[in-house]
This record gives C-alpha cells, sequence and structure tokens, in this order.
C-alpha cells in the first residue's frame, strides 16, 4: 500500500477516534495581531477514486484541480475573514516542499494525540506544537508573520462502487464510500509554533469543482483566529 493510501486508513482509525470538537488555539493566542501578514503556503492535497472493491486510486487530474480550486478558494476567503493572505511569491522549491512534509507529520501527531483517546496526557489539553526553526526560513523570505498550512486527502466513490454500495445496503452489509479528511494550522513564522489548529474529517465535500471547494476551504477555516 501506498504512503498516501495509508494516509487515508489513519484517518479512518483517527476519524472513529476523535470527539466532535471545535479548533484548538494555543496557549495565550486568541487572534491574529493587526496588520499581521498570512502567508498561504501551497496546500498538500491528493484526491482518489474508490473503486468497486474499495481500493483507493490516485488521480492525478482531479488533484491538480483541487490544488487551484483550494487555493484560490483561501484568496477569496481573505476579504470576508479580513485576513492578509500573501500567495507564495516565486515558484515552490525544496524548502516550502520539505515544510509541507513537516508539517503534514507534525499536524497528523496533533490531531492523533491532541485531544480523544490518543491524548498525550504531559500536554494536559493544551495545543503545544511546533514547526521549528524551518519555518523562520519563509519569514525571512517573504516578510509574513505567520503561515497557513492545509492537508487534505479526498476521496469518492466510483460509479461501480455506488452500485457495489447499493446492492450492499439491499443485502444489510455497509459499504463506505469517500471521505474527506485533513488539517489547517497557522504557524507563528518567528516561532514555528502552531497557534491555531483545526481539522476536517468528515464523508462529504469535493475539490474538483470551485464553488465545492470553496464550502470545503469554509470547513477547513471554521473558527479562524481573525
Amino acid at each position: 500500500m501506498s504512503r498516501s493510501r495509508r494516509w487515508l486508513w489513519l484517518w479512518f482509525v483517527v476519524f472513529l477516534s476523535l470527539p466532535a470538537r471545535a479548533a484548538s488555539l494555543a496557549e495565550g493566542f486568541t487572534r491574529l495581531p493587526e496588520g499581521a501578514v498570512v502567508l498561504l503556503m501551497p496546500p498538500d492535497i491528493e484526491l482518489f477514486s474508490v473503486s468497486a472493491g474499495g481500493i483507493l486510486e490516485p488521480q492525478a487530474e482531479w488533484t491538480e484541480r483541487a490544488h487551484a480550486n483550494l487555493r484560490q478558494a483561501f484568496l477569496t476567503r481573505s476579504s470576508a475573514l479580513k485576513v492578509n493572505f500573501m500567495p507564495l511569491p516565486g515558484e515552490v522549491d525544496e524548502v516550502v516542499d520539505s515544510l509541507n512534509r513537516l508539517h503534514g507529520a507534525v499536524g497528523q501527531a496533533i490531531a492523533m494525540h491532541h485531544s480523544g483517546l490518543f491524548a498525550l496526557p504531559t500536554k494536559e489539553g493544551r495545543l503545544d506544537w511546533s514547526l521549528g526553526d524551518e519555518a523562520a526560513l519563509m519569514r525571512a523570505r517573504t516578510g509574513a508573520d505567520y503561515a497557513l498550512f492545509a492537508f487534505v486527502r479526498d476521496s469518492y466513490a466510483s460509479g461501480e462502487r455506488v452500485a457495489m454500495m447499493v446492492v450492499g445496503a439491499l443485502l444489510g452489509v455497509g459499504l463506505g464510500g469517500g471521505m474527506q479528511v485533513g488539517y489547517a494550522s497557522l504557524v507563528d513564522l518567528a516561532t514555528g509554533r502552531v497557534v491555531w489548529f483545526n481539522t476536517l474529517l468528515r464523508q462529504s465535500g469535493d475539490l474538483r469543482e470551485p464553488e465545492k471547494a470553496r464550502e470545503s476551504c469554509d470547513a477547513l477555516l471554521d473558527s479562524f483566529p481573525e
């Protein structure tokens, strides 16, 4: 099983274990300072179809479309939130890729261990996580104060899978379809500290169309600290 597919099955376990909860804020952080600039990091996204047998199959064209749709949705949301989102200047390079990978790992740890069945008692319920000194590289490059990271893995039932789900329902057997899972983090680029975190764990949503991607963006940014 590929790394991306393992992510989705891991998230299925996390989905079952997490309580319903609002987004989390780090201790001492309540809102963005006036005039703060938030760097919009390229979202880490991958989309899949679910085959008749439940196999997750990567869809490159869908993924490319989702990147463009979600990025535009974030920029559109900027005015409604009254947040100064800065698009990443220049091309995505190894530093950006490295930070996104780091965020993917740290975000997974937060989602699993901040609360719920696998909460770490040493954290005492605090949002106490960091991307480390590497985050300061983006502050030096862009002049931004914070960075917004997003990680999403989305899957959609194929026509064959839908047919199997219908047959299964008639036989009293529940078969799963697609899931939209992920998280978003606001990171202080001066310290690397994650100051806001929100999860996205549901069996709805669609990043392939601009209008529906805006709804997913709203879900990711629920309770964002304006």
